[in-house]
């Protein structure tokens, strides 16, 4: 990192992004809440104030991407999972790039794992992948883990738990007359799991309501192989046709509280898998959890323990800069910056 050009953007520029990253405070005051994430200086040569990366948050991106490559035999389990609940076994490139980090791949999956493990994958075409073989050793759901584990430590009989799911009601959730034999019978109602191809869909109450069920546990399914069990509501949105689960989303998530919980904060709406959680923590945490986590906690420091934040002015680390802007001294129309997220790979 000492070798590589720092990547900064001057504050003047960064105020413009306010809108486009919807803000609702200034540019100025965001970046200074936040003294752990960002770093505020005043430029050597061009003395405007400019922002960067902190060293410690630098770290903690480098770490993830580490994990993220550590990762590449789990998510070429995790991705044929994702092909064998589809309904033809392929999924469109866009709607994979729009949960990438909720699975936890790479930037480049594309080419790092779809073009290098042609084996397994096969580009149809543009934006549509193939699975070319189904591994039937990986057919087996998460959900069917925990029926095993409460047949064999709970002695429950098979009639009970053959076709049940993990059941949490928040506290003080009102349970109203009827409701426990609704939910014991839906319980008990068989349905096509998620690695099972469907058959032809009845249109009868009882047959809807089997589909809703095969729809519940393929988002129970889902939902199981991200990172963190938790995915914004809208991109389930963008698997729809692809998993044959055209229902409804939002309002199927929402008639089952005890196995999915709705995260209204912000502007988004998140679905968590309840049963993943233990007093708002993730109980099976894994490496990029907890990196990403140290991010988070770094960012809910806010500006305590700012004492520690010190900005090295070692010159030799600016000469990078000072050689850049004396090649530059003709172009001083406007704001020239290194851009914020540029790759450099030396």
């Amino acid at each position: 990192m000492s070798q590589r050009r720092r990547p900064y953007v001057s504050m003047q520029i960064m105020s413009r992004w306010g809108d486009v990253v919807g803000l609702n405070v200034s540019m100025g005051d965001f970046v200074n809440e936040y003294p752990h994430i960002f770093e505020v200086f005043k430029h050597p040569v061009r003395r405007n104030v400019c922002c960067c990366i902190t060293s410690k948050m630098l770290e903690l991106i480098e770490e993830e991407k580490v994990v993220v490559k550590e990762r590449e035999v789990d998510n070429i389990r995790m991705l044929k999972k994702l092909f064998m609940m589809s309904k033809e076994g392929t999924l469109h490139l866009h709607a994979l790039r729009l949960v990438r980090r909720e699975l936890g791949l790479p930037e480049d999956f594309r080419e790092s794992i779809f073009r290098k493990y042609v084996d397994d994958f096969k580009l149809v075409d543009m934006e549509v992948v193939a699975l070319v073989k189904k591994d039937e050793n990986l057919a087996f759901t998460k959900v069917e883990e925990w029926r095993e584990n409460e047949y064999r430590e709970k002695w429950l009989s098979e009639f009970e738990i053959k076709y049940a799911f993990p059941i949490n009601y928040p506290t003080g959730f009102k349970i109203e007359s009827g409701f426990k034999e609704k939910m014991m019978n839906w319980q008990r109602m068989s349905y096509v799991k998620p690695y099972e191809k469907e058959g032809t869909r009845s249109r009868s109450k009882t047959g809807i309501e089997r589909f809703e069920k095969r729809v519940v546990g393929i988002l129970h399914e889902f939902l199981s192989l991200t990172v963190e069990k938790m995915m914004p509501v809208e991109r389930f949105v963008h698997f729809r046709k692809d998993l044959g689960i055209e229902v409804n989303m939002r309002e199927l998530l929402l008639k089952h509280p005890g196995i999915f919980y709705i995260s209204t904060k912000g502007n988004c709406q998140n679905v968590f898998l309840r049963e993943a959680y233990t007093k708002c923590c993730l109980t099976e945490q894994n490496a990029l959890y907890i990196v990403r986590r140290k991010m988070l906690d770094l960012m809910l420091l806010h500006r305590r323990n700012t004492k520690e934040i010190k900005r090295n002015k070692v010159i030799e680390e600016e000469k990078p800069i000072l050689e850049t802007e004396k090649v530059l001294t003709s172009r001083r129309d406007g704001d020239w910056v290194i851009p914020f997220l540029e790759r450099s790979d030396d």
